[in-house]
């Protein structure tokens, strides 16, 4: 599994970079051909002094590719959102594949 994290407008400390990872690699319990993961953390509104912490999510399955985003004011709450909606999407996912 191919695992790609972007930051925009922002460098992200080593604690916010491991935390990801650390969700990222439960994904395989939920859905073991992954083929990669694309995580952007993004700081939007830049100009305007609002500072929203927005995460996207990508997964890459055979045939299918999956997306997930969710804003908040904190990146690890944005990113815990944006994950569990991506687990649930994968368990999804993974019903209609077996049915």
């Amino acid at each position: 599994m191919n695992v790609q994290i972007q930051t925009v407008h922002f460098d992200a400390d080593s604690k916010l970079i491991d935390h990801v990872n650390k969700k990222i690699d439960k994904l395989r319990t939920f859905q073991d051909n992954i083929v990669s993961v694309e995580v952007f953390l993004k700081l939007e509104n830049v100009a305007h002094q609002i500072k929203d912490k927005v995460a996207e999510i990508k997964v890459n399955i055979p045939r299918h590719s999956l997306f997930v985003k969710h804003q908040t004011k904190t990146f690890e709450e944005s990113f815990d959102v944006a994950f569990d909606s991506m687990v649930t999407r994968l368990k999804r996912q993974k019903e209609k594949m077996m049915a």
